[in-house]
């Protein structure tokens, strides 16, 4: 594992954490045998029609102070780029 060379400028602890909050509405259509049509015989509330997203939040956090700090990072790539982050927490 790589020595983490970022640190909280609030606090100066190493104990960082990426976060992506986000809200969704969930919708599931109304038909004769259960809610959803992908549902037939049981409502199983994984199987919606449609999914937004109506907000979303990222930032990285401090679990020492909680200090938190707004960071944009996607979820579809295969990581977050320590430049991001270095940017993101020397911003404040």
């Amino acid at each position: 594992m790589k020595k983490n060379k970022l640190f909280c400028p609030a606090c100066g602890s190493s104990n960082l954490t990426a976060k992506y909050e986000a809200k969704y509405i969930y919708s599931y259509i109304i038909d004769s045998d259960s809610p959803g049509t992908l549902n037939k015989d049981e409502f199983y509330p994984f199987l919606y029609d449609k999914r937004e997203q109506v907000e979303s939040k990222q930032y990285v956090e401090c679990g020492a102070c909680k200090t938190q700090y707004p960071c944009t990072f996607t979820t579809d790539n295969k990581g977050i780029d320590s430049a991001v982050l270095k940017k993101a927490i020397h911003k404040v």
